[in-house]
């Protein structure tokens, strides 16, 4: 396996990206630049607590979803009731009678035409085969 150069970058991925400030003086200009804020304003109290509530409303009603659905899948993979073992074999292996019905049918088919070229080489000579 190569190996890899320091700062080398794989096919579809791009460079971190460098957080650092590129000199010690452009942080402190950047700091002195923006100022803190001191804390937030009631209109600004007000949006949040109502962005909360409705962040809680979508989660309760997400999560009743979850539960429904939960809910409704355990009750579709419940086990079928007891019943006979005849029943449970022709639901069960439905496909294989359906597959023996198409390979009888393919083999028949398969058998006709043997039989069409046997008559056509051999009793009727209309195809001429070496000899």
């Amino acid at each position: 396996m190569a190996k890899r150069a320091r700062g080398s970058v794989r096919p579809g991925r791009r460079r971190p990206i460098d957080k650092r400030p590129a000199s010690p003086a452009a942080a402190a200009s950047t700091a002195a630049a923006t100022p803190k804020p001191a804390g937030l304003s009631e209109a600004e109290l007000e949006r949040a607590a109502q962005l909360e509530a409705e962040l809680l409303v979508q989660e309760k009603a997400a999560e009743q979803a979850r539960t429904r659905t939960r809910t409704r899948t355990t009750r579709e993979s419940a086990p079928a009731p007891a019943r006979s073992l005849a029943m449970a074999a022709r639901n069960e292996y439905a496909y294989v009678a359906r597959d023996v019905k198409d390979i009888i049918r393919i083999a028949s088919i398969l058998i006709g035409i043997l039989i069409l070229l046997w008559i056509l080489i051999d009793v009727t000579k209309v195809i001429p085969i070496g000899g």
